[in-house]
C-alpha cells in the first residue's frame, strides 16, 4: 500500500514482488522480454552502447605501457558485454582492473557496464543472469 504525502511515499510490501514497482511522479517503465521485438530493441540500443565503447577508447591514454593493456581491457569488456550470454566475470574483472591501474577512467568503465542497453542484453540472455547481475552491480532499469 502506498501513501501520498506531499512529496514523500511510504511502501510496504510484504513478501517478494514478482514485477516492477514504481513509487512516485513521472515514472517511466520498461520491460524487455527475449525474442520477439526484444531482439530489434537490443539492436538500436546496441548502437548507442558501442559508441560509449569507442568514447571510452577516446580516453584511454596516448601512449605508455598501460595503453595497451587498457585497450586489450575495453575489447574484451566490449566482447564480454554483447557475447550472447554476457560475462559477467570478466565485466567484474576489466571493472576491477580499471579500478586499480587506471582509476581516472574506472568510472566511465563502470557506467558502460550499468548502462541501460546492457542491463536490456542481460535480460534478454534469461536465465538467473539479471539476478546474478544485479549482486555485482547493482540495479539499472534494464537488468
Amino acid at each position: 500500500m502506498t501513501e501520498a504525502s506531499g512529496a514523500n511515499y511510504h511502501l510496504n510490501v510484504g513478501g517478494d514482488v514478482p514485477g516492477q514497482i514504481a513509487v512516485g511522479h513521472h515514472n517511466t517503465l520498461s520491460r524487455v522480454e527475449a525474442g520477439g521485438d526484444s531482439t530489434q530493441n537490443v539492436d538500436v540500443d546496441l548502437a548507442g552502447l558501442r559508441a560509449e565503447f569507442e568514447r571510452l577508447r577516446a580516453q584511454l591514454p596516448a601512449d605508455g605501457p598501460l595503453r595497451d593493456q587498457a585497450a586489450e581491457r575495453v575489447d574484451e569488456l566490449e566482447e564480454a558485454v554483447t557475447a550472447s550470454e554476457p560475462d559477467l566475470s570478466t565485466m567484474e574483472y576489466v571493472r576491477n582492473w580499471f579500478a586499480r591501474r587506471l582509476p581516472e577512467l574506472a568510472g566511465a568503465v563502470t557506467g558502460l557496464i550499468v548502462h541501460p542497453a546492457v542491463g536490456a542484453l542481460v535480460a534478454a540472455a534469461g536465465g538467473g543472469l539479471a539476478g546474478e547481475f544485479v549482486r555485482r552491480f547493482g540495479s539499472t532499469d534494464g537488468a
